[in-house]
């Protein structure tokens, strides 16, 4: 009876079979145009998330004073005897801020787990 040899098992060392994939994490750090990209993709969204977040306060909070000055019937509106104009930006702009911070850091987590999410794919 003829035993067989064992088969043949090849070696090798953790981190090097680690590099054998493309390692997003290398090209970031390395500032390679890849990972200069991946980095500017994720900038931009964010920039874009943030001007938005901006233009919604500015043509809410922002036109509110215009109104006030051209709609004189408005800037003298009274609600339960307190002003609208004290009511508006007194009281409901703060809630609209919370708002707008929760719709931002949720908005802005999501574009960090979808450019990590990315960086994981590869």
């Amino acid at each position: 009876m003829i035993d067989e040899p064992p088969a043949r098992v090849r070696i090798q060392h953790q981190d090097k079979a680690r590099r054998t994939r493309l390692d997003m994490t290398d090209e970031i750090d390395s500032q390679t145009a890849l990972g200069e990209a991946l980095v500017d993709s994720l900038i931009r969204a964010q920039f874009r998330l943030a001007i938005v977040i901006v233009l919604i306060v500015a043509l809410t909070l922002g036109a509110l004073p215009m109104a006030f000055r051209f709609v004189p019937s408005v800037a003298e509106a009274h609600i339960a005897g307190i002003p609208l104009p004290w009511l508006l930006l007194g009281f409901l702009a703060y809630p609209l801020l919370l708002v707008l911070g929760w719709y931002f850091v949720v908005h802005a987590e999501r574009n960090e787990a979808t450019f990590i999410d990315l960086l994981d794919q590869s």
